[in-house]
């Protein structure tokens, strides 16, 4: 059985994955039931601030959500993720230790590929479900197209330079199920506690591959 099944019925429940930086804990769940309202219910809070394992605890409560923990890097991340509520992972790139712990854990991970050796070594280890990171800078969607043309088996979600004017070139792809996108989360309307315009974005997103 793929070890990606699980990261694959995730990343199909809406055409975005919200990519979440939050510094505010108190500002989690209520981002997270807008995001959840307007139609994606896949979140990933990325570990890059203090306040991000809170985060993810209280998006863990959030009826109708499955958060998951971004930027994981060590077998340290993925425990505490795991330990914090976390449903999935999702790592930049890939190392075999780090696989290994979200394993021993039980934590679905969609682990990050740039080349096309990079996912066929994922694909060798049982992982056909890969986060294409940077996505934009890695030669955006006809670079993604290409590495599928040879790698079928393979399925994406790009991430990094993804915005409301290139998604549906991404998501036109063949090999693409989702995208990750950080713009339904804008800094300032978070700051704002704008909860109506988020689920606004959301809704717009969450349209995108209709």
């Amino acid at each position: 059985m793929s070890k990606t099944q699980r990261t694959r019925e995730i990343c199909a429940l809406a055409p975005i994955v919200p990519v979440l930086v939050v510094d505010d804990a108190a500002q989690a769940r209520p981002l997270a039931e807008a995001l959840v309202a307007g139609g994606l219910p896949a979140l990933e809070v990325t570990l890059r601030t203090p306040s991000a394992l809170s985060a993810i605890r209280a998006m863990a409560q959030v009826p109708g959500g499955v958060v998951g923990a971004g930027t994981l890097i060590t077998p340290e991340d993925v425990r505490a993720a795991k330990e914090a509520g976390a449903q999935f992972g999702v790592s930049p790139g890939a190392t075999d230790a780090l696989i290994a712990a979200c394993e021993a854990e039980g934590l679905p991970l969609l682990p990050g590929a740039a080349t096309a050796s990079e996912a066929m070594r994922l694909f060798e280890q049982g992982y056909d479900m890969l986060k294409f990171f940077p996505a934009e800078a890695s030669g955006g969607a006809p670079a993604l197209k290409a590495i599928g043309a040879p790698l079928p088996q393979i399925t994406f979600c790009p991430t990094g330079g993804v915005s409301p004017s290139n998604a549906r070139d991404y998501l036109s792809l063949s090999n693409v199920v989702c995208a990750g996108g950080s713009w339904v989360a804008p800094k300032q309307m978070v700051m704002d506690g704008d909860w109506t315009g988020i689920e606004k974005l959301a809704r717009e997103a969450s349209q995108l591959m209709d």
